[in-house]
């Protein structure tokens, strides 16, 4: 068992700290390289001197533009070594809304991936980043007015930009005293990530995190009984917690081996399960429900996994959480967001099947939860679905330049309104229902309908418009826009995809359109989605 007090208090010493307790033990397997734990503090002090060498400054924040990698691991931990801020943004951005991310973080450095197959990152960067001045202290961009450095991973060198080995190479002169002078400058309460999660407002909102997810993750490594001798497989984004705290932070306590692939391919694994014999999975029901698909039609030898974590517990879910326990792993089921960090509740492997997989799991120490009936503040019967509320030193510290959004979601006596459906059963289980908040999940992705109804209405000849969620088997819900055409003009699905694309994120351009003469609306002028939905489903389902 991890004793959590016997951890480091930060973030960016955990490597050090892995270092001196596993050694010459594998940490990480990447496309066919290996690093042990001492070999991957050592990449983790040389990108930390790189970062120190751009003049960064503790809390000075960090935007990072990459799909999963080994660097992006060693900037991670780098990153929070020297005591600034990481934000970590989606690679499914386009051009638009990377740009908010990054301006609204107020990132003083963007460190950019170039190119990933066949998305150019670089060059929607460098769409972002005209009206430069030259000024003493560097270039200085109009649209960024914080930003002061660009650093480009695997690809060419741009004017007012730097690559990634140059930054490395500068990293050198910086000495190990100084290095070791920031680290243990950093204190527990100190922000490290800026997360960001789409909202009801419609804009995405920076989640805020300290240190003390340290503890957090090494009770919940205690519940599921991870050791050094585990091999995790960590497929998911690491710009989503799911996928940083379970694969990354995970790995580095407990000493399991981490097994990394750039992105989710069942069939890949598939084979990385059975050739690095791999323990521990994690994903929603679309990666259950693929793996098992390809498992099927290409039977791989699976026999060393002995745990997967499955957030289950809504209707769409249970019945592939089922079949995966037959097919393809015992799991556990848990509830959390990007507000508690990841996992706020999760199952215990020693629970029935049935709790496993048609709940939530429970809370882990330090983590209080009740159901509130959203109508009058107070709480409801077991049983009884209401908005689910937690209490816990995981939840966030506010959004980022946001008072007033997260004035809304903390109460002043620390309760966070999670804006989801949910119930506490009789045998102390939460069970998460759906979401209160107006939001769509696409894949694993959270989509707010208000953000992209915004973006909707800036296409010639929408008057209004709404965005709603069809039901999906494979990605749980897809997007529809219902649209009030101006009047004699039309439009077409098509029209919306050309508009969207490279311009805002894949999963939150609409798969259908609907053309209605006006919207049904309540009498106070809220639109009527529940109508909406049941009009996409019966249109589009048949």
């Amino acid at each position: 068992m991890i004793n959590s007090n016997s951890q480091c208090d930060t973030i960016g010493l955990l490597p050090w700290h892995a270092a001196k307790l596993f050694g010459d033990q594998e940490a990480l397997y990447f496309e066919g390289k290996r690093w042990n734990f001492k070999e991957f503090s050592k990449e983790v002090d040389v990108v930390a001197k790189g970062l120190l060498s751009l003049g960064i400054k503790p809390q000075d924040k960090v935007a990072l533009w990459m799909v999963n990698r080994a660097e992006w691991l060693f900037l991670m931990y780098a990153t929070a070594k020297i005591g600034a801020i990481l934000v970590p943004l989606n690679t499914r951005y386009r051009s638009e809304d990377v740009a908010y991310a990054v301006k609204q973080s107020e990132s003083i450095v963007w460190i950019v991936q170039a190119q990933s197959g066949p998305i150019n990152f670089l060059d929607m960067v460098c769409k972002n980043l005209i009206n430069v001045n030259n000024s003493e202290q560097g270039p200085r961009w109009k649209k960024f007015p914080n930003l002061s450095k660009v650093v480009i991973f695997n690809g060419p060198t741009k004017p007012n930009m730097m690559n990634w080995e140059k930054m490395l190479k500068n990293g050198k002169k910086i000495s190990e005293s100084t290095l070791n002078q920031r680290a243990h400058a950093v204190k527990e309460k100190d922000t490290f990530l800026i997360a960001y999660t789409s909202g009801t407002t419609g804009s995405p909102k920076g989640v805020m995190h300290c240190h003390k997810v340290i503890k957090n993750t090494a009770d919940r490594i205690n519940r599921l009984r991870i050791t050094n001798d585990d091999v995790i497989l960590n497929s998911l984004p690491m710009f989503h917690l799911y996928g940083y705290g379970e694969g990354a932070i995970t790995s580095i306590i407990s000493g399991a081996k981490q097994v990394l692939t750039e992105t989710f391919n069942a069939n890949e694994n598939l084979t990385l399960i059975e050739q690095e014999s791999v323990t521990i999975i994690h994903g929603f029901d679309t990666h259950y429900k693929d793996m098992m698909d390809k498992q099927l039609s290409n039977p791989r030898i699976i026999s060393s996994l002995r745990l997967g974590t499955f957030p289950s517990g809504a209707p769409n879910s249970i019945s592939i959480a089922h079949k995966a326990q037959k097919e393809l792993v015992q799991t556990v089921s848990g509830w959390g967001m990007t507000e508690t960090w990841a996992f706020a509740t999760i199952s215990n492997p020693e629970d029935t099947e049935e709790q496993r997989c048609q709940a939530s799991g429970y809370p882990l120490p330090g983590i209080e939860i009740r159901i509130v009936n959203p109508e009058d503040g107070k709480d409801v019967e077991i049983g009884n679905q209401g908005e689910l509320w937690v209490k816990s030193y995981m939840n966030m510290k506010g959004y980022f330049n946001k008072p007033l959004e997260t004035q809304e979601v903390l109460t002043k006596d620390g309760w966070l309104r999670t804006g989801d459906t949910a119930i506490i059963r009789s045998d102390g289980h939460l069970q998460f229902l759906g979401r209160f908040k107006d939001m769509l999940k696409v894949g694993g992705e959270n989509v707010s309908s208000l953000e992209i109804e915004a973006f909707l209405k800036g296409i010639n000849g929408v008057d209004q418009v709404a965005l709603v969620g069809l039901p999906d088997d494979r990605l749980h819900e897809v997007p529809v826009a219902i649209i009030v055409p101006v009047e004699k003009f039309e439009i077409t699905i098509e029209d919306i995809q050309i508009y969207c694309r490279n311009r805002i994120a894949s999963f939150k351009i609409p798969h259908y359109l609907i053309c209605v003469d006006k919207l049904p609306m309540t009498p106070t002028g809220k639109v009527q989605k529940h109508i909406l939905r049941e009009l996409a489903i019966k249109r589009l389902k048949t």
